[in-house]
């Protein structure tokens, strides 16, 4: 199960990641990374910092597994739940690769304060602010229960940190300076993640 995380892994970053970067820079010209931004040792730059983190222990935890470095969490080592794991991943996969269209050119991975891209409100953006980042977590669970492992699970860990940081104290600051009253009637109305949950008053 282990070498099905891995190659679902390197799947998912060759789709998310690759496919999408090579589909921006033929519709733009640039390839939509913005890098990790802030200074060493802010938030913002922690963020970025442990967004890399989690990516790299995400894919550590198959290939130690493989290794037999790691052990796999007994409680967790089942079929049923591994099983769980790739409903998780394939549904995480897919809503990851609709939210990342649904942005069109506005799609790009961290800030540039000197950009402004339009406000996406439709489609997955209707229901979540944030429908990538929301994808991201099935995803991530998926992988590590299909491979559980103390590693697997900190690298699940360590994504949720920073993507509520990445959020909080990176995104939506942004968009609202970038956006105005437009950003802030539609984060008073559309969840964080979630439909309904995490709405600005």
């Amino acid at each position: 199960m282990a070498t099905l995380a891995l190659l679902s892994y390197v799947l998912y970053l060759v789709l998310a990641f690759g496919l999408r970067t090579l589909i921006q820079i033929r519709r733009t010209g640039a390839s939509g990374f913005k890098g990790v931004s802030g200074r060493p040792g802010t938030a913002e730059w922690l963020a970025g910092a442990l967004f890399v983190v989690a990516i790299f222990v995400g894919f550590a935890a198959p290939v130690l597994a493989l290794a037999d470095l790691v052990e796999p969490l007994g409680g967790l080592d089942r079929g049923g739940v591994h099983a769980a794991g790739i409903v998780l991943f394939a549904l995480g996969l897919a809503a990851t690769l609709m939210a990342q269209f649904a942005m069109g050119a506005s799609w790009r991975i961290g800030v540039d304060e000197s950009e402004r891209t339009d406000l996406v409100t439709d489609g997955p953006f209707a229901l979540s602010r944030n429908p990538i980042f929301a994808a991201m977590i099935p995803a991530s669970v998926g992988l590590a229960l299909m491979a559980p492992s103390v590693v697997a699970i900190a690298g699940v860990l360590a994504l949720l940190v920073a993507l509520e940081l990445q959020v909080r104290v990176v995104e939506e600051p942004y968009l609202l300076r970038a956006h105005g009253a437009r950003y802030a009637a539609y984060a008073a109305r559309v969840g964080r993640f979630v439909p309904g949950v995490g709405r600005r008053a």
